[in-house]
């Protein structure tokens, strides 16, 4: 019988594993390091302007934010920002990089359950060392048919990814964010899984294409196997 979906793709970061936690984490830490200079509303926002300016220079991820932070130290700073604090900055992120996974709940059982009846892909954005760093801890590696860590996610890098996989109109992507994980897959004619979790970067919110009829939202990830089934009986 012909299925409607043939690949399923998942996001990694605050999808499968926690990741966001640790950049707060370490924002409270930069607040604290620069707060005879800034007031943390200030700083948050300096920061992410820096972040969202700084985007298309250094990509996503841990490296990326480092050098934001450096940056917006030493704007708040007059640039006058003593070399201690650039070591503390630099120590948070080598420590980012260096924290260990923790799955989110149901992560392992729903790829596994999804994995002996389609070909599941790992699609993720961000610096390559630490997403392979990341997926080698995890344990998951190896139920995936293909790994794809990408520079961002658009409808072209999703019709690209799954052509190879029957095609992005029997593609599903789940994922934690609207504008990555979602919205672009349902513009290259996919289905777009939304996954919410309590804490997603500003960057990341977009509103719900409540619209699209191949938008879905679930609780958790251990609700994607009945959603899958629920597909393929309604094609």
């Amino acid at each position: 019988m012909r299925r409607a979906l043939t690949a399923i793709g998942f996001d990694a970061d605050d999808t499968l594993w926690q990741n966001e936690v640790f950049f707060r984490l370490t924002q409270e830490r930069f607040q604290a390091l620069l707060a005879d200079h800034a007031d943390p509303d200030h700083l948050h926002d300096r920061l992410l302007a820096a972040e969202r300016r700084n985007l298309g220079h250094y990509g996503f991820g841990i490296k990326g934010f480092t050098l934001s932070m450096i940056e917006t130290a030493i704007e708040v700073t007059g640039g006058e920002l003593p070399a201690a604090i650039i070591g503390e900055i630099l120590a948070a992120g080598r420590e980012m990089l260096a924290h260990p996974i923790e799955l989110l709940p149901g992560a392992r059982e729903t790829v596994a359950a999804l994995a002996g009846h389609y070909r599941v892909i790992l699609i993720t954005k961000g610096d390559l060392l630490d997403q392979e760093r990341k997926l080698a801890q995890s344990g998951l590696g190896e139920m995936f048919d293909a790994v794809e860590i990408v520079s961002n996610k658009t409808p072209a890098v999703y019709e690209r990814i799954f052509a190879a996989h029957g095609g992005a109109g029997a593609g599903l992507m789940v994922g934690n964010s609207l504008k990555s994980d979602v919205i672009p897959m349902l513009d290259a004619g996919g289905w777009g899984v939304h996954v919410p979790h309590d804490l997603t970067w500003a960057l990341e919110h977009d509103e719900p294409p409540a619209h699209q009829p191949r938008f879905c939202q679930i609780a958790g990830l251990t609700a994607l196997p009945d959603l899958v089934a629920r597909i393929e009986t309604a094609a």
